[in-house]
């Protein structure tokens, strides 16, 4: 089995307070170049991935028999791998992947949702869920009681990318450095209704619009709310270390945002406009003395993907004959 994953950005969580009685509700965003792995039955359980990845693997593998039965007897490659902890969700991507894999092969069907539920993902946000799922532009409903709901998805328009800037800084909190922060997080009612109006009557316009322009100054304004309800765990509306970069950003692009926890920085652009404006960021970057890595997101509108490996073997082997 051969699965590929989307990666995402975190657009922020709109009420910790739960005014409403409903807890954060979050916004994502998928784009390429996510997880890719190859699952198959083996003599015994083999990981080709770096230690991290590993750990997640063997939580996943563990649950999954504890649930389904699905044995231990796995070799599972990691052949594309998303930073951990930079804030592009790479635990859930890699966590649901790798369950999805192992139910297909299994001949398990279970909604993403529940498999979800079951592998501990969605307390918080289901951003990573629901890019996972379906691709795309994403909201969900807020928590109460179990994972939150898709309420919102949408196409991102396929002219439009973003300028993806990962500075080589301290990675951003885990789950465990995250957990009592988000147990105590207490938000501002105002922001959260701030955030809400140009949520409903900026940002989703804009996107029904395919209007760059408003959705860029939209987002950047909701980007700057959210930065205030954890601005006394980050230094700031961004992350101190990483804030002054925000201002190329700020000239260089339609919007910008920081993913998550960071340290990950991105600006929407025009997608054919990404290699002039990567040399302005590298030549910028090169000028502070800073390293970073540059890259471009490009919109996933589609969720992950499975192939059973002798149909994609068939694929490769098609392809080849017809070239």
């Amino acid at each position: 089995m051969l699965i590929e994953t989307p990666k995402r950005l975190h657009l922020g969580l709109i009420d910790p307070s739960a005014s409403l009685g409903r807890r954060f509700g979050s916004l994502g965003l998928a784009l390429e170049g996510g997880y890719r792995i190859r699952v198959m039955p083996h003599d015994k359980l083999e990981i080709k991935a770096n230690e991290e990845d590993a750990k997640t693997i063997r939580f996943v593998i563990d649950k999954m028999n504890q649930e389904f039965l699905t044995g231990f007897n796995y070799l599972i490659d990691v052949e594309n791998a998303i930073p951990r902890h930079v804030g592009l969700g790479s635990t859930t991507q890699l966590t649901l992947g790798v369950g999805l894999a192992l139910a297909k092969l299994n001949n398990i069907r279970v909604e993403i949702e529940n498999l979800a539920s079951l592998l501990g993902r969605g307390k918080n946000s289901g951003a990573g869920i629901y890019t996972f799922k379906y691709g795309g532009f994403v909201m969900d409903s807020g928590v109460k009681g179990s994972i939150p709901q898709l309420i919102i998805r949408e196409d991102l328009p396929e002219d439009w990318g973003f300028l993806l800037i990962i500075p080589h800084v301290k990675r951003g909190f885990d789950e465990e450095e995250e957990k009592p922060i988000m147990q105590n997080l207490a938000g501002r009612v105002e922001i959260a209704e701030k955030i809400s109006h140009r949520i409903l009557l900026g940002l989703l316009p804009a996107l029904k619009e395919r209007n760059i322009e408003e959705f860029g100054k939209h987002l950047t304004e909701i980007q700057m709310l959210v930065g205030k309800h954890f601005e006394g765990y980050q230094g700031g509306e961004f992350r101190e270390d990483v804030k002054f970069m925000l201002e190329f950003l700020k000239e260089n692009t339609y919007g910008y945002g920081q993913s998550s926890w960071g340290p990950t920085l991105y600006g929407l652009i025009k997608k054919d406009d990404y290699e002039v404006i990567k040399r302005k960021a590298q030549n910028f970057l090169k000028e502070l003395g800073i390293n970073a890595h540059v890259d471009i997101g490009i919109p996933r509108n589609k969720g992950a993907t499975t192939v059973e490996e002798n149909t994609y073997i068939l694929r490769l082997i098609n392809k080849v004959a017809k070239s």
